[in-house]
């Protein structure tokens, strides 16, 4: 039978951990990697498994390579802390890679703010409806970046499944807002370190055709408040992180 690894990386996410893992059991091998942890995030993960990494990543690519690179199985799926897995997915994938026509797979995502499933509006680097979170082992590898890292991938790319992963992204908009604040600081910093520069004029242009794209051509208008914020935010996130860069850059 095809060997399939689970991969989490967790920080801090004591609240949310248990209820991720619980709904992984229908993997031959289950991976935590546990970043700067300081709450009791590897006592519950010991739980579920043995094979726990510890350490303190700087760069979001890093820690997943780190995990993908502990994973034995020939296909690997990654889950977040605040994903749950459904058994329906859990019986797809099975299916999937016992006759894999492809190297990785897309995997849609639900993805909540609190109560509320917010289906349109993502992208943008701002979110995702879909990921390609089912690979074979050597098909995917994270660039070295701190936040929304490069992908590299290699093989064949095969079709979107059907079952959804449920994603608890936000638990209110104060929350968004929150993340939209630390993904600037350190999209800023990736800039910084890289040499990335660009313009005032032409990130308030990408303002304008993300948040565009995001509220009218992916129908995030349908999503009410939560449509317009992730459209408002997704704008922002070039502009905020460009402002940030400079700060740096020149102080």
């Amino acid at each position: 039978m095809t060997k399939l690894s689970v991969l989490v990386v967790a920080h801090n996410e004591e609240a949310r951990l248990a209820a991720c893992l619980d709904r992984l059991s229908f993997a031959d091998e289950l991976v935590v990697v546990l970043d700067k942890c300081t709450d009791d995030s590897k006592a519950i993960a010991a739980q579920y498994t043995e094979k726990l990494i510890e350490g303190s990543w700087p760069l979001e690519g890093g820690r997943r390579n780190t995990g993908i690179e502990a994973c034995t199985s020939d296909w690997i799926l990654e889950v977040d802390a605040d994903e749950l897995v459904p058994p329906e997915l859990a019986a797809e994938i099975r299916t999937v890679i016992a006759a894999p026509s492809a190297d990785y797979y897309l995997v849609p995502i639900d993805n909540y703010i609190g109560n509320r499933l917010v289906r349109h509006g993502w992208g943008a680097s701002f979110g995702t409806a879909s990921d390609l979170a089912l690979f074979r082992r050597d098909a995917k590898r994270w660039g070295m970046q701190r936040v929304h890292p490069a992908l590299t991938l290699k093989g064949k790319k095969g079709h979107r499944l059907t079952h959804p992963i449920k994603h608890q992204v936000d638990d209110n908009l104060t929350d968004t807002f929150h993340r939209l604040n630390r993904y600037t600081d350190l999209k800023a910093q990736d800039m910084v370190d890289s040499g990335q520069s660009g313009t005032l004029i032409g990130n308030v242009r990408r303002f304008f055709s993300r948040f565009y794209k995001c509220y009218v051509k992916r129908q995030g208008y349908k999503e009410g408040i939560y449509g317009f914020t992730i459209a408002l935010c997704a704008g922002l996130f070039p502009l905020l992180s460009y402002l940030k860069m400079r700060e740096r850059r020149d102080a």
